[in-house]
C-alpha cells in the first residue's frame, strides 16, 4: 500500500465488483462526476425516483477524500452552531440539516444492509487545556439551547469513557459514530446500481459543455448527454469543477495491528470515535478488529512521514502508555477541502450543472444528505437543499495550502524536543 492509497480502508473494506469506462454515447436524465458520498447518495436518490442516472468516476469509488477519512461520522460542522447559523443564516436551514446528518447515515446503512462496521455509539471532543474546555462549554450551550442532548464530562468521566488522562472534559455527542468509509462508499454504490444506476469507471471528465438545453459530458472514450449534472469531485474534483475555492488540509493517519483483548478494552471501551480542541489536532478511535487509529493534519511525502510517524507514536503512548513498543502497520493521508468561513459551496457551472463542496473535514454525514438533496434538486422533487454561497476562485488557496502542511510539520518535528 502507498503513501497516497486508502491505505487500511482499501484492505479491510469488502470487495467490490470491477467497474468498466464509459464507452460510446448514451443519454440519461442525472449525470454525476464523482464517486463519493455526495455523487453516490445523489445516485442512490435519483434512481430510486425512477431517474436514468450514470456516475463518471475518474479512478474508482470512494478514491477521494470518501475513502481515506479518519471514519467519525458526525453532525453539523466544526464552526459552532450559533456561527453556523450567522453565516450561512438561520433560512438556509444548513444546521438543522447537518444536525440529523448522523441519522441519515445510520438510516441508509441499514436500510441498505451496508457493510461498513457502523457503530452509533457517539464521539467525544476532548479538552487538551481550559480554552479548549471553555470552548466545549459554549457548544454544549448552544445545541443543549437547541434540544440536542449532548453531554459535557468531567475529567474523570473522560478518563472513564475514553481510557487516558489527558484531557480535562470532553463533549458528548450521541447522535454521531463510527464506520469504515470506504465501505460505506463502496455499499452506496451498491445500492445506487441495485436501484438502477450506472456507474463508470475508471472515466474522468474531460470535457463538459451546453448544448441544445442539455449538458455534454466527454470522457477518453465516450459520451454523456444529460438534463442536469451534478458535480461531486469536492477536493479531488478536475475539469470544469477543478474547485479553485478550497484550501487543501492534508490530513494522515496511522493504524496498528489488532490489538490484543485486554488491551483493546483500555481504549475507549465505549467505541466512541475521539479527537482533540488542539489547534492541530489528535483524532483517535478503534476499528472493529481493535486496531488502534491515530491521526493529525498533515502529508505524507518523502519528507514528511518520518516525522509525522515518529509523532504519532509519541501522542500514542501519552495517550496510552500500556501501547508504547507497538509499531503502527499502516499509513495513509488524503485531502480536506476548507473554505475561507468554514461554510460549504455551491458549485455552478451553468443552468442545470452544480454541486456542493468544501466540507471542512466533516464529509461523511454532510455528503450524504446534501448528496440526497442536490439529486431531488435536479429532478424537481421536493429539496431541502440549503441556499449556500457560490464558489468563487481564492487566489491564496495554496499559499494557505502550504501553511497547513508546513506548520502541521513544524509543530511534529518541534514536539519531539518535549
Amino acid at each position: 500500500m502507498t503513501r497516497d492509497t486508502p491505505g487500511l480502508w482499501a484492505i479491510t473494506a469488502p470487495d467490490f465488483p470491477p467497474l468498466e469506462p464509459l464507452t460510446g454515447e448514451i443519454e440519461v436524465d442525472l449525470a454525476i462526476v464523482g464517486a463519493g458520498y455526495t455523487g453516490l447518495s445523489a445516485a442512490l436518490e435519483a434512481a430510486q425516483a425512477g431517474a436514468r442516472v450514470v456516475v463518471l468516476e475518474a479512478e474508482g469509488v470512494g478514491a477521494g477524500g470518501s475513502g481515506r477519512n479518519v471514519g467519525l461520522v458526525n453532525a453539523g460542522l466544526w464552526l459552532m452552531p450559533d456561527e453556523v447559523e450567522a453565516r450561512a443564516g438561520v433560512e438556509s436551514g444548513l444546521l438543522d440539516l447537518l444536525s440529523a446528518a448522523p441519522a441519515a447515515v445510520w438510516d441508509t446503512v441499514e436500510r441498505h444492509a451496508i457493510d461498513c462496521e457502523a457503530r452509533p455509539a457517539g464521539t467525544l471532543h476532548c479538552a487538551t487545556d481550559p480554552a479548549g474546555l471553555r470552548a466545549l462549554e459554549e457548544r454544549a450551550r448552544q445545541w443543549q439551547g437547541r434540544q440536542v442532548a449532548v453531554s459535557l464530562l468531567d475529567a474523570s468521566q473522560t478518563r472513564a469513557r475514553t481510557g487516558t488522562g489527558h484531557y480535562l472534559g470532553a463533549l458528548f455527542d450521541p447522535r454521531a459514530g463510527t464506520i469504515q468509509p470506504l465501505g460505506y462508499a463502496r455499499g452506496l454504490a451498491r445500492a445506487a446500481l441495485k436501484a438502477g444506476a450506472v456507474i463508470h469507471a475508471p472515466s474522468r471528465v474531460t470535457g463538459a459543455r451546453a448544448q441544445g438545453g442539455r449538458w455534454v459530458l466527454e470522457t477518453a472514450h465516450g459520451k454523456v448527454s444529460a438534463a442536469r449534472v451534478i458535480w461531486a469531485g469536492n477536493t479531488y474534483g478536475t475539469g470544469p469543477a477543478a474547485n479553485e475555492s478550497l484550501t487543501i488540509m492534508p490530513y494522515f493517519n496511522f493504524a496498528t495491528d489488532p490489538l490484543p483483548e485486554d488491551l483493546r478494552k483500555t481504549i475507549l471501551p465505549g467505541g466512541e470515535g475521539a479527537w482533540n480542541t488542539a489547534t492541530v489536532l489528535t483524532s483517535f478511535r478503534l476499528d472493529a478488529a481493535g486496531r488502534f487509529i491515530i491521526g493529525s493534519v498533515g502529508q505524507l511525502g518523502r519528507v514528511d512521514t518520518a516525522f509525522h510517524e515518529a509523532w504519532a507514536s509519541r501522542q500514542m503512548r501519552r495517550l496510552f502508555p500500556q501501547l508504547s513498543g507497538i509499531p503502527f502497520a499502516h499509513r495513509w493521508f488524503g485531502r480536506i477541502g476548507t473554505t475561507p468561513d468554514a461554510v460549504p459551496r455551491m458549485v455552478e457551472t451553468g443552468p442545470g450543472a452544480y454541486g456542493v463542496t468544501g466540507f471542512n473535514g466533516r464529509g461523511i454525514g454532510p455528503g450524504t444528505v446534501l448528496g440526497r438533496e442536490l439529486a431531488r434538486t435536479a429532478l424537481g422533487l421536493q429539496s431541502a437543499l440549503p441556499a449556500l454561497p457560490v464558489a468563487k476562485t481564492d487566489a491564496l488557496r495554496k499559499v494557505r495550502g502550504a501553511g497547513y502542511r508546513l506548520g502541521a510539520a513544524a509543530l511534529h518535528l518541534a514536539d519531539r524536543r518535549r
